[in-house]
């Protein structure tokens, strides 16, 4: 009865799963595992009293359970009965057989001894599949390898046992979000509030949910309850700026993000977000708070990382260009150390790449995939003018925008599941069947339904789609896909202008940047040999000098009938969540082309590197050595 209790609360049977519970206690009086797993629904329906009271029962029936000490003391938690609570907590430690194994493990993993410490929570839970804090340890291991789905499974089963694991259910929506499992991390976070009697991570976390899953305005008001029940919260007033700078309300931005500064005059993201709105200017006294901040010696990297762009940018719009590179140099040479980048993998990719899709590939495949053609990609390198080409589009009729989605790279390594595990992405493609590949493309016209309304096309605004395009025409031969390219000291400037929030971690030194740039280059050259008309290239100086002739081509490729509101992009009123949502709100602007020269005695080891794509280049566009 018990473990179909425990089985139908996963359902969200809580009623019946109720019945089974007391069933069992009346035939076992004694038996405290009943007790648990009621208060365990009680805690789920945020009855908190009644859960509380369920859990001291169990206890009363056997006081020798860490595990039921431990969600008592966190019911007490969340009615606020913080003394009873921490006592709960503390019996739940003292009775803990594993604490010393714990604390061993913590050691480990501070120690940089990853492996060690993971092997000591599976020892435990080999023993103790239930412990909810080794699970959620395990997780955190998980997490930092970068395993998603597995840190996933861990800690829904911790939330499973203990409903009312506040930090659990936290990372789970964390890991949700980061799985683009938007509708699960909603829900999460609306249980999640009715556990956390401070509510402040609850709403943080609601109002992420809500801005990855394209409420901006549920965002926006999630943001200000925080702020109702914290005024002046740092993290509340840059995500609501963050928001208010999505929806396009840009003078609200800068209220939001002055009002964090003066909240917290050390809250670095603040300055940066509001450098990274592209035209704000600072006064000078910002920037030498700014320039003072960088001096303090408990400046966390990232906040380092932030100042150093935000002044980067600040000195740039001043036309004080060594200034301005010397602050994103160090910037970015500080987040370099953060990122995880190997260059040899990005080149072995691509070599697997060219040699799996070949022509034959393609001619063998020529029937296959899902003929819809509703999706429209916009590929290529950051900061390269995709944005603009979305918004362009974005102002069609037919055509909304959504963002920048990670399905397809997703959908590409799922193939890996039904081979052995040695297989590698695209290896396996070769032994796909057609079948597969049909049931690949509805898949991610399926799981993308969701970003969609009631229009004919959409845009996926990914850059790094450009390394699936193959996999692309495989399981979508009807999709249009658009290359955004810029003048290639351009592009790489631009990203390694631009902090990112995460991904793109090849921009973070000038060697890398060029050589990702070469790699990029030479993979699309392959899909243009072995795919010709499948990809639109659209370079981003060829839309500045002639928007109209370029907007019908686009149109054209797409086949879209023309609609002059593509050339008023700048009046489209929709969600933008790039860096760029700032500047496509504008009228077309010439000031970004040829920005390197600018730069260029900043550039030479760039310069070296990109010698074989400058050399293609009419020589006026070349840098005169």
């Amino acid at each position: 009865m018990c473990v179909s209790a425990r089985a139908l609360i996963k359902l969200d049977e809580l009623e019946l799963a109720e019945s089974r519970v007391k069933s069992a206690s009346k035939l076992y009086p004694d038996f405290p595992k009943p007790h648990e797993i009621l208060g365990q629904i009680c805690a789920r329906r945020g009855e908190k009293e009644q859960a509380a009271e369920a859990f001291a029962m169990a206890i009363t029936l056997d006081p020798t359970s860490p595990d039921t000490h431990m969600k008592l003391g966190m019911a007490l938690m969340g009615l606020g009965k913080t003394e009873e609570a921490e006592k709960a907590i503390d019996e739940s430690k003292r009775l803990n057989p594993n604490r010393d194994l714990i604390s061993k493990a913590a050691q480990f993993e501070s120690d940089g001894d990853i492996a060690s410490a993971e092997n000591i929570y599976r020892q435990i839970l080999r023993r103790d599949p239930d412990n909810v804090e080794v699970l959620r340890l395990l997780a955190a291991v998980a997490l930092s390898k970068y395993y998603y789905r597995d840190a996933e499974i861990l800690l829904q089963k911790a939330v499973d046992c203990a409903p009312e694991f506040v930090r659990a259910r936290a990372d789970l929506i964390s890991v949700q979000l980061e799985r683009d499992q938007f509708d699960d991390a909603l829900k999460n976070a609306e249980l999640l509030l009715r556990f956390d009697n401070h509510q402040v991570e609850s709403y943080l976390l609601l109002a992420s949910a809500f801005a990855s899953a394209g409420r901006h305005e549920d965002s926006i008001d999630s943001y200000e309850k925080v702020l109702d029940l914290v005024p002046g919260h740092g993290g509340a007033l840059t995500g609501l700026g963050n928001m208010l700078k999505t929806v396009g309300q840009y003078e609200q931005a800068v209220d939001a993000y002055k009002a964090c500064i003066a909240a917290n005059p050390d809250f670095a993201e603040a300055y940066w977000s509001l450098a990274n709105l592209k035209t704000f200017r600072f006064e000078d006294g910002e920037v030498d708070t700014m320039k003072g901040l960088l001096e303090k010696d408990d400046l966390p990297p990232d906040s380092y990382a932030q100042l150093c762009n935000a002044l980067g940018l600040e000195y740039e719009n001043r036309k004080e260009y060594t200034s301005a590179f010397s602050f994103f140099e160090r910037g970015n040479t500080v987040r370099r150390q953060s990122e995880r980048y190997d260059p040899v993998a990005t080149e072995n990719f691509n070599d697997r790449s060219i040699d799996v899709f070949d022509s034959n590939l393609f001619s063998q495949r020529s029937s296959a995939g899902d003929p819809d053609g509703a999706p429209i990609f916009i590929v290529g390198l950051p900061r390269s003018g995709s944005t603009l080409i979305e918004q362009i589009l974005a102002s069609h009729s037919q055509v909304e925008g959504t963002h920048e989605l990670s399905d397809l790279g997703r959908l590409a390594q799922s193939t890996l599941r039904n081979f052995n595990e040695l297989e590698q992405f695209p290896d396996v493609l070769r032994k796909i069947e057609v079948e597969s590949l049909v049931e690949l493309g509805a898949r991610y016209i399926s799981r993308t339904r969701k970003y969609r309304g009631g229009r004919a096309h959409f845009i996926d605004k990914n850059p790094n789609n450009f390394v699936y395009i193959g996999f692309l025409k495989l399981i979508l031969p009807n999709a249009k896909v658009i290359d955004a390219r810029r003048h290639p000291l351009d592009s790489c400037l631009g990203s390694y202008k631009q902090l990112f929030a995460r991904g793109q971690p090849f921009t973070y030194d000038m060697m890398e940047l060029g050589e990702y740039y070469l790699q990029y280059s030479r993979l699309m050259d392959h899909w243009h040999k072995v795919l010709p008309d499948f990809v639109l290239g659209v370079r981003y100086e060829d839309i500045v000098a002639n928007l109209e002739f370029e907007v019908r081509r686009i149109l054209e490729f797409c086949g879209l009938p023309w609609e002059e509101g593509c050339l008023r992009f700048h009046e489209t009123e929709r969600a933008v969540k790039t860096a760029s949502s700032q500047q496509v709100r504008q009228p077309i602007y010439s000031s970004s082309v040829n920005l390197w020269r600018n730069y260029e005695k900043h550039l030479n080891e760039l310069i070296e590197v990109l010698q074989p794509e400058l050399q293609k280049l009419p020589e006026v566009d070349r840098p005169p050595r």
